[in-house]
C-alpha cells in the first residue's frame, strides 16, 4: 500500500544561462530552497516527491534572445545522464525523494539538435524517466519535438504511448510528465492517462495567459479529466542573466496541487520571488475511486473509434525539422504559424472574419 505524502513544487528565482557551466548556481539555489520547503512540508507527512518547474537550470533565453539553435544545443543544452542530472540525484538521495525537472538536452541521434526533456530521479538517484517534450511554445520555442522528427523517432521508439507519454511506474505511484504548453492540449494528458499515469508534473505558463486564468483552469480540468494529480508550479522571479540586477516577473498565477477529481488540494498565490506549494497525494484513494466510482471515472466511457474521426487529417506538418534546423522567430510566424491558419480556413474548420475587421 502507497500511504499518503507530501509533495512539493518548488517556485524558484532562475537565471538564464549564457553557457552551460552558470546551470550550477540555478542547482545550488534549488539545494537550499529545497532544504527549506522539504523540512517544512515534511511536518505533516513525508515528502516522497519534489517538482522542480521548466526553465529552473536554464531559463528560457534561447526563447527570449532568439538564439540560434545549434549555438545553443553546442553551448548551453546538456546531456541526460550528466553532472546536472547527478547533481540533481545528490539531492535526491539526500532528502529522500523523487525528484522530477526539465531541461533542454541534447539527444545523441540528433547532431546539433536539443530537445526540451523532462525527467524524474529517484531516491536511489537512478533517471527513472525521460520525457521529450511534445508541444513546445509554438511561436517561440526553438526545441525540436519527437512529432519535428517523426519518421525518425518512429524508427526509434516505435508509434506506440511509450514513445510519446512515457510513464514511470514507482513505489510512490506511476509518475508522468505534462510541461507547459502540452497541457493546453487535453490529448497531451490523456495520452500519459492511457499509459497508466497517476500524478502528473506540469510545468510553468506565462503571464498573461496565466495571469488571465488559463494555468489553473487547464491544471484542474486535465486532472479532472483523466482522474489523476496535477501538481503545477510556476517559477519565481526571472534574471536574464547571471549577472543581471533586473528581476523581472513573468509567470503571474498561483502554483498549485490538484487532485484526481479537478479539487486544488495545495496552492500558494504568485509572489515574484522564491517559495514552493505543497499537498498531499493520495495514491490509493485515487486506484479507489477509479475502481469503483460509477460516474467521473471517465476513462472508461471512450468510445474510440468515435473519436478518431476527430483527426483523420492531419493538420500540424510533421518533419518539420528532420532536415533543417528550427527556424527564427520570424520565420517560423511565416512558414508555419500563418500557413496553418491559412489551412483551417481553406478547410472551412474556421470561419474567415468579415472584411474590415482585424484579419479580416
Amino acid at each position: 500500500m502507497i500511504e499518503p505524502y507530501q509533495v512539493v513544487g518548488l517556485i524558484p528565482t532562475m537565471r538564464g544561462i549564457r553557457y552551460r557551466d552558470e546551470i550550477k548556481r540555478n542547482i545550488e539555489h534549488l539545494g537550499h530552497l529545497m532544504k527549506a520547503a522539504s523540512w517544512l512540508s515534511a511536518m505533516a507527512l513525508p515528502v516522497r516527491l519534489i517538482t522542480i518547474p521548466e526553465g529552473a537550470l536554464q531559463g528560457f533565453n534561447d526563447e527570449v534572445l532568439d538564439h540560434d539553435h545549434e549555438w545553443f544545443a553546442a553551448e548551453c543544452a546538456i546531456d541526460i545522464p550528466g553532472p546536472e542530472t547527478d547533481a540533481l540525484g545528490a539531492l535526491a538521495a539526500k532528502w529522500g525523494a523523487y525528484v522530477m525537472a526539465t531541461a533542454k538536452a541534447r539527444h545523441p541521434e540528433f547532431p546539433g539538435r536539443f530537445f526540451n526533456v523532462g525527467f524524474a530521479i529517484s531516491p536511489a538517484e537512478e533517471i527513472v524517466l525521460v520525457h521529450h517534450k511534445v508541444v513546445p511554445l509554438q511561436p517561440v520555442e526553438h526545441s525540436v519535438t519527437p512529432h519535428d522528427v517523426w519518421d525518425r523517432w518512429v524508427e526509434l521508439y516505435g508509434d506506440g504511448l511509450d514513445a510519446f507519454y512515457p510513464v514511470a511506474d514507482t513505489e510512490i505511484g506511476r509518475l508522468g510528465v505534462m510541461m507547459a504548453n502540452e497541457a493546453s492540449y487535453p490529448e497531451n494528458a490523456r495520452g500519459l492517462a492511457m499509459n497508466g499515469c497517476e500524478v502528473a508534473y506540469r510545468g510553468p505558463y506565462p503571464h498573461p495567459h496565466a495571469g488571465n486564468g488559463f494555468f489553473e483552469i487547464q491544471n484542474r480540468a486535465r486532472a479532472l479529466d483523466n482522474n489523476m494529480y496535477v501538481i503545477a508550479n510556476q517559477v519565481g522571479t526571472y534574471y536574464l542573466d547571471a549577472e543581471s540586477d533586473i528581476p523581472i516577473d513573468t509567470f503571474g498565477s498561483p502554483s498549485m496541487v490538484c487532485d484526481y477529481r479537478g479539487t486544488v488540494v495545495g496552492q500558494v498565490g504568485y509572489a515574484g520571488h522564491s517559495t514552493y506549494v505543497a499537498g498531499t497525494i493520495d495514491i490509493q484513494a485515487l486506484r479507489d475511486f477509479r475502481s469503483r466510482a460509477q460516474f467521473g471515472n471517465w476513462l472508461k466511457d471512450l468510445t474510440t473509434e468515435q473519436y478518431r474521426v476527430i483527426y483523420r487529417e492531419p493538420i500540424y506538418p510533421k518533419n518539420l525539422y528532420l532536415d533543417r534546423k528550427p527556424y527564427s522567430h520570424d520565420e517560423y510566424r511565416r512558414e508555419v504559424t500563418d500557413r496553418q491558419i491559412e489551412l483551417l480556413h481553406e478547410r472551412d474548420i474556421w470561419r474567415r472574419p468579415d472584411p474590415g475587421t482585424p484579419g479580416g
